[in-house]
């Protein structure tokens, strides 16, 4: 395809050079540049792609997207743009022939539930027959084929690639999680959604949004690309406190779910317990029993949601109930580490003041003796909600372990004193702080006794710990097992 194809659609601010060049390929990384690529200068958070342009030249770049004035290299074009980033999501899906608008693309937004509400889509559509492809938290992945690019939502090159993938591998539906942050950095705009589904909107990624008004202004702008389409349509919780401003974002061709709040989907007759919850759905004045293999409150908000979907995409009710019923769970979402103990050891992605919250009253409804919560918070990221998390996890907790999240560039303890500050405030409060992470999850697993119930929070499917600009191989979930079958041996002995 020739630069000037994959120009379409971008208003440039200055061109040098040949536009008529064949372009085998494109990159906003000088690392992965090859012979007949553009290279895309993007400014980023940590560093600026426009002090790359050798490199990628070197490289063998045939031409360059800047949204800067820069040295021009004889023989290369040189493309200036006003924001590389709005028109990077343009030039791939150029490049990749726009491969949305020939498949089916939901996409799933809020701020917890997103990638079990994706998966439990996926197992919806699988159930009727339908090959779908999946981009999220944990991979991306069409068949046998699986990516991880490391974002919840990737940069807009590899979505318009993978779509591309999945097409053709034969999918017609990609169920996407969308975050904010892919929405303000125009990581999505050119994919052609849909439907849209809201799951909740509650404090994370302050760092970035500053406040919660933007927080909630990011999540909208892929509720507005639904409106005034006659076949797009939008799912959104109408128990959430910010569900009217997504309601009215939506348009016409909205469908509510809830169980409190009424809703054009609701449940009711609900019932939890550590081998599943089951509840009756109502709509359009039918009602059918549910069972699913997932706990919890969160996961009956959840799995309302893909029901409110996939009732709106024409799916027969039995087809629904049974695909719901088969999910055993998603990795590393209230995942049970069973090696046979006489207590419950759970590890949970919860890592927001609200996430915390639903699991942990979720164990605190369902446990048999105490319950025990080991976690942290996260470095570089929203300090606000810690000493928050602090203090939910003081209330509801029988004991807690608190210790080190993924710590980046901070010191663990210097995290762990503003957590706290949130536990101090609940008299009745007993803790240990042990930085240690590997420590601690043995601390808690130890201390554990028969009908207990430990709940590992924070990094649930992740396999590393970040700290200090270093990647360390950690995995709750494996590190649980050992101290397990370590203290089963110990009484044993």
């Amino acid at each position: 395809m020739t630069l000037h194809d994959l120009l379409q659609g971008i208003e440039s601010v200055r061109i040098t050079g040949d536009i008529s060049l064949e372009i085998t390929g494109i990159h906003y990384d000088s690392r992965k540049i090859e012979p007949g690529f553009l290279f895309v200068c993007i400014s980023g958070l940590k560093t600026d792609g426009h002090l790359y342009i050798k490199e990628a030249v070197k490289n063998g770049a045939a031409a360059v997207i800047t949204e800067k004035e820069v040295p021009i290299i004889e023989g290369i074009a040189f493309v200036q743009v006003s924001d590389s980033r709005q028109a990077m999501p343009v030039i791939a899906a150029n490049f990749f022939k726009h491969p949305s608008k020939e498949l089916r693309v939901i996409g799933v937004t809020g701020t917890n539930g997103k990638t079990t509400v994706t998966h439990l889509i996926k197992a919806i559509l699988e159930a009727r027959g339908e090959k779908t492809a999946i981009i999220g938290t944990l991979y991306a992945k069409v068949g046998d084929q699986q990516k991880e690019f490391g974002h919840t939502t990737p940069e807009s090159l590899e979505i318009q690639e993978f779509i591309r993938l999945s097409l053709d591998e034969g999918s017609r539906y990609v169920v996407m999680e969308v975050s904010s942050h892919a929405l303000e950095l125009h990581r999505v705009d050119s994919v052609d959604f849909d439907a849209a589904v809201f799951t909740n909107l509650t404090q994370d990624h302050l760092d970035y949004h500053l406040d919660m008004e933007s927080y909630k202004n990011a999540k909208l702008k892929l509720f507005t690309r639904m409106k005034g389409y006659e076949k797009k349509f939008s799912i959104i919780n109408a128990d959430d406190k910010w569900a009217e401003f997504f309601i009215a974002e939506a348009g016409e061709n909205c469908i509510t779910y809830g169980i409190h709040n009424s809703a054009d989907v609701q449940a009711y007759n609900i019932k939890t317990s550590l081998k599943g919850s089951s509840f009756t759905v109502k709509y359009r004045g039918s009602s059918w029993q549910v069972k699913i293999k997932l706990i919890g409150m969160f996961s009956i908000y959840n799995a309302l949601s893909a029901i409110a979907f996939a009732l709106r995409e024409q799916i027969p009710p039995d087809i629904i109930v049974n695909a719901l019923g088969k999910v055993s769970g998603v990795p590393g979402r209230f995942e049970t580490i069973d090696c046979g103990q006489n207590f419950t050891v759970v590890v949970d992605y919860a890592h927001t003041p609200d996430g915390l919250e639903n699991i942990l009253t979720t164990g605190k409804e369902i446990v048999e003796n105490r319950l025990i919560t080991v976690f942290g918070c996260g470095g570089d990221r929203d300090r606000t909600k810690r000493p928050l998390m602090g203090e939910i996890a003081a209330r509801l907790s029988d004991f807690c372990v608190v210790t080190s999240d993924n710590p980046r560039s901070e010191e663990p303890e210097a995290i762990i004193a503003e957590i706290v500050q949130g536990l101090e405030k609940v008299d009745t409060c007993r803790y240990a702080i042990i930085p240690d992470r590997r420590e601690a999850i043995r601390h808690a697993i130890f201390l554990a006794r028969k009908g207990d119930l430990v709940i590992i929070a924070g990094k649930g499917h992740e396999t590393y710990q970040l700290v200090k600009g270093k990647v360390l191989d950690f995995d709750d979930r494996k590190i649980a097992a050992q101290f397990i079958k370590e203290k089963i041996g110990t009484d044993e002995a």
